[in-house]
């Protein structure tokens, strides 16, 4: 897929067709997704529970003696004596109708039915309201407490009730929080591995045109904002969704005016969002693309650094660096102004709703049209409804980020060069070692040819030595005997069998490559040369490195096998990481053994343990050797010369000599060269 290659180049899809493929990776853990929102649901719930706990509690018991009152001429339960009557609360037919106000910190017995809602006055024991006049009494603390037993317990009640919901919420929280996490985790642990598994199947043609960097971007930075995407935004919506339905039924049961107003907001909030989502989508992009350039710039540069150091390039690398560096910042920025926008501009239209609602709510409660304890439960309402909305622009802001990563995760998972196995393979069992190639055509790009209709034939255990000057398609043959590249026209032949109708992961087991620059990973000598094949026990280890004289310098190190290897093997020479191939290689014991300028640059003490391992390895196996220093292949079987992609000459080193062609010219060159050193 072309457009992998290029970061500025990215497939626009629909945000709903990403999405669909995001969730895909839910499936598997649908039923912890499902618990996960059942608790947000009851969590709530029982939010949503509170200010309407503590509204029921100011306007029924803290007001609570704003209700109904009687005297009676008895004693009665919950009775305060006042006078010659008893006052009771609630509306007794034997009695006389009575109230309880409250006047400039005293609170009032009214012999009479006052309207709370209605301005009056006390003068002279007397309450006036209108042109009406009541005789007044002032209630004393245990009076108060008689008569408002019952608000009294109302209170105490709403307390524990808020005490339990708080600790259910938090444990509901707790547990709610640890499902989803473990969820998200499992699901990006899901998605390294498929990216990863992705990565190591497709062909070396890749590689060769996509930095390092980015991929590594690609599993860890892109990966990470999709965690976010699963862990902060996904599940949450639902909370947010039921947190803003919950309060907007609880806003049209108390009171549908107000209600309307903190719905006057929700446009201007969606006109918003929409703006925000133009530019914010195409700022995320940029800063993806390049913090993908920054990633691979460091990776390129890091493993070089040996080169920039020894040119002085520091300076001009340094400057590099920074061109790159400011145009990330630069996107960066142009992201934060966006947000930066955005986020006040939700804050100032929820304070604007908020302005109104105390505005109108105020009034009406001055008015004695709405009791102090709804407005309190609206203004906690809008100031929750607020909350789940700047939740939302701020989960949008991640998914944006997510959007665009999954972009990119998704062109990479779409890239199909592959080297893609036969449905039906036949069986590679032990192979004799006939290599055959048959008008073999091959070019890494386009028709830019490498090799040219070739063809050669290898029988089993012969070694045969590939000679050219670079470019001439040496390295590239090896390459297409293990079916690293697929060629474009002709056939590859081990045993007679086409390379293509082989499992190529059973092809690549019966081959052995060392290359010139041998690779080692992190780990030990032992892991590097078992390379976790649990069939090569210790003994075949030891076995195999004394077989290749590797033995000479692996006794020398402290703790011997199990001594330590750096990343790619930098704290051995170039001589020793190959005496560890070789070894590599026998323990492996593979009928067919790639050698690619296997002896190039090697100190002579070194080349002569080398010589005496390459004469025991290539013993009873097909070997192909692949060298510029033609001394070391003098006694192969069979010399093929190649020039731009085509056999030149083929026979042993005397015969070649003899016909004074291409090898002769290429030997007469080193040995004048070896003459003058």
């Amino acid at each position: 897929m072309e457009g992998f290659h290029s970061e500025d180049e990215v497939v626009k899809e629909y945000d709903s067709r990403l999405m669909r493929r995001l969730l895909k990776f839910t499936l598997p853990y649908m039923k912890y997704i499902v618990i996960v929102i059942f608790l947000m649901l009851t969590v709530t719930i029982l939010n949503l529970a509170r200010p309407y706990l503590i509204k029921t509690a100011i306007d029924n018991n803290i007001n609570g003696f704003k209700g109904s009152y009687t005297f009676i001429s008895y004693a009665a339960k919950e009775s305060a004596a006042i006078g010659e009557k008893y006052l009771v609360k609630g509306d007794i037919p034997s009695g006389t109708p009575a109230s309880i106000v409250y006047f400039k910190n005293n609170y009032y017995a009214v012999d009479g039915k006052i309207d709370h809602n209605a301005p009056y006055n006390i003068e002279n024991n007397s309450i006036i309201q209108g042109d009406k006049s009541y005789k007044a009494y002032i209630l004393s603390t245990d009076q108060l407490k008689v008569l408002r037993h019952d608000d009294y317990n109302g209170i105490v009640r709403s307390t524990v009730y808020l005490l339990i919901i708080a600790i259910s919420v938090f444990l509901l929280n707790y547990l709610q929080v640890y499902l989803l996490q473990y969820t998200g985790q499992r699901i990006i642990f899901d998605i390294r591995e498929k990216i990863f598994n992705h990565v190591e199947s497709l062909s070396l043609s890749f590689f060769d045109k996509n930095p390092v960097g980015r991929l590594v971007t690609r599993v860890t930075n892109d990966v990470e904002t999709l965690n976010e995407l699963y862990t902060g935004v996904l599940v949450y919506l639902f909370k947010d969704a039921f947190l803003i339905t919950g309060i907007l039924i609880f806003m049209f049961i108390l009171n549908t005016k107000l209600a309307l107003i903190a719905l006057f907001s929700i446009p201007f909030m969606v006109a918003a969002a929409l703006i925000f989502k133009k530019y914010d989508r195409d700022a995320y992009r940029d800063v993806r693309v390049r913090i993908a350039r920054i990633n691979a710039f460091l990776s390129e540069n890091i493993s070089g650094m040996k080169t920039v150091q020894i040119y002085a390039k520091e300076d001009k690398k340094f400057r590099e660096f920074d061109a790159i560096n400011s145009d990330y910042y630069e996107a960066t920025m142009r992201q934060v102004t966006v947000y930066a926008v955005f986020r006040p501009s939700i804050d100032l239209i929820s304070s604007l709703a908020l302005s109104a609602m105390l505005w109108f709510g105020g009034i009406k409660v001055i008015g004695k049209e709405l009791e102090f304890g709804t407005l309190f439960a609206f203004v906690s309402y809008l100031q929750m409804f607020f909350e789940p909305i700047n939740d939302i622009t701020e989960k949008y802001d991640i998914m944006q980020s997510a959007m665009a990563s999954s972009e990119r995760i998704f062109m990479l998972l779409d890239t199909n060069e592959k080297i893609e196995n036969p449905k039906n393979p036949l069986s590679f069992e032990k192979p004799k070692g006939e290599i055959e190639f048959k008008n073999v055509w091959f070019a890494y790009r386009d028709e830019e040819w490498v090799l040219r209709d070739l063809s050669f034939k290898i029988n089993p255990g012969e070694k045969v030595a590939f000679v050219g000057a670079t470019g001439a398609g040496k390295t590239s043959i090896i390459s297409l005997i293990s079916r690293l590249y697929d060629i474009q026209k002709g056939e590859i032949l081990i045993d007679g069998i086409n390379i293509k109708e082989i499992d190529k992961h059973d092809l690549r087991k019966n081959i052995a490559t060392v290359l010139q620059d041998v690779f080692l990973f992190t780990g030990d000598i032992k892991s590097n040369i078992r390379l976790n094949n649990d069939n090569i026990s210790d003994r075949d280890i030891i076995n195999a490195c004394r077989y290749v004289n590797a033995d000479k310098f692996i006794e020398k190190l402290p703790d011997k096998y199990d001594s330590p290897v750096n990343e790619r093997g930098s704290t051995f020479s170039q001589g020793e990481r190959q005496l560890i191939a070789f070894a590599r290689a026998i323990a492996f014991n593979p009928p067919i053994l790639v050698l690619d300028e296997a002896t190039s640059s090697i100190d002579t003490e070194t080349e002569s343990l080398i010589q005496d391992a390459l004469e025991k390895i290539t013993r009873n196996r097909t070997t192909i050797i692949v060298a510029h220093r033609l001394s070391t292949i003098k006694n192969a079987d069979k010399i093929i010369v190649l020039h731009k992609g085509k056999i030149r000459e083929i026979g042993k080193h005397e015969e070649l000599l003899e016909k004074k062609g291409l090898y002769y010219n290429l030997y007469q060159l080193q040995y004048k060269d070896l003459e003058k050193k």
